[in-house]
This record gives C-alpha cells, sequence and structure tokens, in this order.
C-alpha cells in the first residue's frame, strides 16, 4: 500500500481457534500498519459493522476468516458501491477460490499474496443474488445438506470434527424427504426432494458441482435432485466428478435468474454455508446490484493452470463438449 492510500478498514473474528485462523491473526497483527483492525463479536456484529462503513462511503472493506465471516461482511455492503477485500482464513475459503484468490495451505497463510491483490485495486463485478431477501454470492441449498447443517451441533464438531457432517448425513437419508416444485420466472416447473443452487462452479471446497455456472452470467445454476436413499448418494457422488450433467442421473441441471422453491413441509434452508432458517417457499432472484469485488486481474497459469485442466478430465472422459446442453432461462 503507497503511503497516500489510507489504512484498510478490516473485520475479522478474533476468536478463531484453527491453525489457519491463529496464523491469520499473527499476519494482521504484523501487518497491522495496513489496517484499522475492528474485532468482530459475532455474525450480526460484522454486518453491521460492514453496513456502516458502506454508509459512510468507505471504498473498500476487508473481512479476513472464512465463508461465515466472508457471507456477513458481503450481506452488510449488499446493495453499496464498497469494495470487498478478501483475506481468506477459513477451512473451506469457497468465495476465494472461485474468484482465484490464493488460499492457505499446511505450509503458508498466503495472506501476503491476498493482500497484493487486494493493493493491486482490480475491482471485479460478480452476480449477487439473495434466498427469501438472504443476500448470498455463492450457493444455496434448501432441504438435504441445509439439514445436514441444521442438525450438526457443535459439541460433535468440536468432538469429531468433518465427521459429525457424515453422521448427521446418514441420518438425513434414512428420514423420509419433502417434496419440491422449483417454479421459474418463465414458467418452467421441476420437481424434486433437495435443490442446491450455484452461483459459481464450487461447492463446499474445490467440488465444482455447477459445471456450467459463471458468477457474472446473471443467473443462476439449479441441481434438482429428484431421488433421495442410494439415488442420492449415487447421483452426489456423480456431481463431486463434476459429470452429474453430462451422464445418467436423476438430477435435473437448470438455470434461471429468477425461480422460487415450494416444499410440501417446511424445509431448512442454508445460503453460503449458513444456515438461515426452516421455510415451505424460498423465492430467488438478483439483488439490486452486483457485488464489487478486488480480485486477480488475469487467470493465473503454471501449475494451477495444469491442475484446472486436470480437473475438467472427467467431463472429457464422459463426452463434454459443445453439444453439452443445459436448460436455460432468459438473462
Amino acid at each position: 500500500m503507497s503511503a497516500a492510500q489510507s489504512r484498510y478498514p478490516l473485520l475479522y473474528n478474533p476468536n478463531a481457534r484453527s491453525q489457519k485462523g491463529k496464523r491469520a491473526l499473527q499476519f494482521l497483527m504484523a501487518n497491522a500498519q495496513d489496517f484499522i483492525l475492528y474485532a468482530t463479536r459475532d455474525i450480526d456484529d460484522a454486518r453491521d459493522l460492514a453496513a456502516d462503513f458502506a454508509a459512510k462511503g468507505e471504498p473498500v472493506v476487508l473481512a479476513a476468516g472464512g465463508d461465515g465471516t466472508l457471507n456477513a461482511v458481503i450481506q452488510g455492503l449488499a446493495g453499496t458501491e464498497t469494495a470487498l477485500g478478501v483475506l481468506p482464513a477459513g477451512t473451506m475459503n469457497v468465495f476465494a477460490r472461485e474468484m482465484g484468490i490464493p488460499v492457505p495451505n499446511l505450509q503458508s497463510s498466503k495472506l501476503s499474496l491476498a493482500l497484493e491483490i487486494i493493493d493491486a485495486g482490480f475491482v471485479r463485478e460478480v452476480d449477487l443474488f439473495v434466498a427469501n431477501g438472504q443476500p448470498f454470492v455463492q450457493m444455496a441449498g434448501i432441504g438435504f445438506d441445509a439439514q445436514v447443517i441444521e442438525d450438526t451441533t457443535v459439541e460433535s464438531k468440536n468432538l469429531l470434527g468433518p465427521l459429525a457432517f457424515l453422521m448427521s448425513a446418514v441420518k438425513v437419508l434414512g428420514e423420509k424427504p419433502p417434496k419440491m416444485r422449483v417454479v421459474c420466472k418463465d414458467g418452467r416447473e421441476f420437481e424434486g426432494v433437495a435443490v442446491l443452487v450455484g452461483n459459481g462452479e464450487l461447492y463446499g471446497g474445490q467440488v465444482k458441482l455447477f459445471s456450467k455456472a459463471c458468477n457474472e452470467d446473471d443467473v443462476l445454476d439449479i441441481l434438482i435432485f429428484k431421488e433421495s436413499g442410494y439415488k442420492f448418494v449415487l447421483d452426489s457422488l456423480k456431481g463431486i466428478a463434476g459429470v452429474i450433467d453430462l451422464v445418467s442421473s436423476s438430477v435435473e441441471y437448470v438455470q434461471a435468474d429468477e425461480f422460487t422453491v415450494i416444499s410440501d413441509r417446511d424445509v431448512p434452508i442454508e445460503v453460503d454455508g449458513e444456515y438461515v432458517g426452516r421455510f415451505e417457499e424460498v423465492e430467488f432472484k438478483p439483488a439490486e446490484r452486483k457485488l464489487r469485488v478486488l480480485a486477480p486481474e488475469h487467470i493465473e497459469g503454471g501449475f494451477a493452470h495444469l491442475w484446472k485442466n486436470w480437473q475438467k478430465l472427467p467431463r472429457r472422459i464422459a463426452g463434454d463438449g459443445k453439444s453439452s446442453e443445459v436448460t436455460e432461462g432468459s438473462k
């Protein structure tokens, strides 16, 4: 940062206990001359602080933490001109990965590289959507994955780690699923037992679940799972492999800008991995304006580019090409 620039307001979670969180705090303390640090008490505090900065005309607000902290700051910045800067310090860092921002690994926090991207000042405007008024930038889930989040307690996560989510998933798979309808603004209708919505390609880390997604195309990608139990697991594995839209499955892959999910009973909802609550209807539509994000100007090359090509291999084997189709809504 040049001497002519003021320090960035930066929101962070001071209670981060993971190794990545501790390394992030060390980085912030070591580079305190670049930031005005604001330790947030909780998610609501992070959202309100971000909204207050935006209302005062702050050009940039930084978020240091995981996807939960990031989503809270995004909620505060939604509908404003203030740009978001990301210093990823969480477990998954899904949105940072989507944007090409360096994420921490076992050897390094990579936060110095993320700060270089912020200092460079290149802004991308990415699609922002709302689910029943709740802003989200990466993905949302209705039914199964949200119920897994709902059923997984803090105590079980502290005791079992990721295994806690697996145990909750097994429990949810044994329950009778809801019946859902996805009603698009243009009149198309689809039925299923669970729905996943993607604004970007990634889900839950490095899994490219939404193979056709782009967070600058003004539409959401929707996976409608039509069967539960064994078929749901099998189709999910196909999704993890990135070929769910290319091989035989009971999943409908749809694109739309506005739609409503209607369930025969109240079902749990999550956005960007954060539990929202239970609803019988969830309305998805674009936010009032796009989200301004400080991001790399150029696509990375080298090993990262090679790795992305390897990730596309299953789709090539499954027959991906210009003939691959997806049901598209109006943009």
